[in-house]
């Protein structure tokens, strides 16, 4: 579920491509992201590069709000050949390669700086199993850290487990890492989260904190547990039959402009992830502050799964390559 949030917190995108008469490449770029919200403004800033890059001979079209379908569809259609690119959260990454999935393991990070370090180093491994797959990695994103909402006060796993969860249908993955993790998932439509909320049919949900703020689902539910569960991570990627049209003078500067979107959006939404937190307390969200043995809980809880998750959530030499990285830096900056 937390993934498919991502959906809305990190820039999710699909492109057709077509020919012009005049040679020109016509691209329309579908995003599941709110119109105007940070992700739709990056993706109107690689919409504009693009075009200068290319003198206007490579158009492209955004459509914003969903329209084109969700992530899981999204990935149907290219490799249906009816689209040809997508910005995808872990979760629709996923669908191409779970090596993604080595990143979004629960209470895995503690800072933004571990999160960039690792990925920083092991993401040249993970475009080349994505480029096996045929599929040309354009640039990385993340849509914050995913936090846990409630309708009711929780603190600790056991008072979490005792609700119902939300996540996505279509999302095995993510529920199978929940029901790991002992608990009560209910798959349903992000389009029915609001409503299943109102009607009690879930209790709970985790997503980052700029997306309950902007969806408004916090007011339903309104207790946030302060527990660093993951961060959201994501990314955008294109065919590579699709990529290899584009004129070869074109592909390194527009490479250039989509990685230098991906770089800006990391840093606007981390910090408005932090705004959205302050904003939603002036509103009547509850953050309820977790101790030091309470965190620990959480942490002891978390890694009692990574038997299960290593080699079925994740390939287990990733999972052991972001280990020994975190690690590392760990000892490194504890000196």
């Amino acid at each position: 579920m937390f993934r498919s949030m991502s959906v809305v917190v990190a820039a999710i995108a699909a492109l057709t491509i077509t020919l012009g008469a005049q040679g020109d490449i016509r691209i329309r770029l579908g995003a599941v992201v709110p119109k105007g919200s940070l992700w739709d403004e990056s993706l109107q800033y690689v919409r504009q590069e693009w075009r200068k890059i290319s003198g206007g001979t490579v158009q492209v079209t955004v459509y914003s709000g969903g329209v084109l379908g969700d992530e899981a569809e999204m990935v149907r259609q290219i490799r249906q050949g009816r689209i040809q690119a997508v910005g995808l959260s872990s979760v629709g990454l996923s669908r191409i390669d779970n090596g993604v999935s080595c990143l979004q393991v629960p209470m895995m990070f503690r800072s933004y700086d571990e999160l960039d370090y690792v990925r920083d180093r092991i993401a040249p491994k993970l475009e080349q199993r994505i480029e096996a797959k045929g599929f040309k990695v354009l640039n990385w994103a993340d849509g914050g850290w995913v936090h846990t909402f409630t309708k009711k006060p929780a603190r600790t796993p056991d008072d979490v487990r005792r609700m119902k969860l939300f996540t996505s249908a279509g999302d095995p993955d993510t529920e199978r890492l929940y029901k790991d993790f002992g608990f009560h998932v209910v798959p349903l439509s992000l389009t029915d989260m609001v409503t299943s909320l109102q009607t009690g049919m879930i209790e709970a949900f985790s997503t980052v904190p700029l997306f309950a703020e902007l969806e408004g689902s916090y007011k339903l539910a309104p207790y946030m547990i302060d527990v660093l569960w993951m961060p959201l991570v994501g990314g955008t990627v294109i065919s590579q039959q699709v990529w290899e049209q584009i004129p070869a003078a074109y592909r390194a500067p527009m490479i250039e402009a989509a990685r230098g979107a991906g770089t800006r959006l990391r840093g606007d939404i981390r910090a408005m992830g932090d705004e959205a937190i302050r904003e939603m307390r002036k509103r009547g969200l509850q953050v309820t502050t977790i101790d030091a043995p309470t965190r620990e809980l959480w942490q002891s809880s978390a890694e009692r799964t990574y038997p299960q998750l290593r080699g079925s959530y994740c390939p287990a030499d990733l999972f052991d390559e972001v280990v020994r990285l975190r690690d590392g830096f760990r000892r490194d900056h504890a000196r």
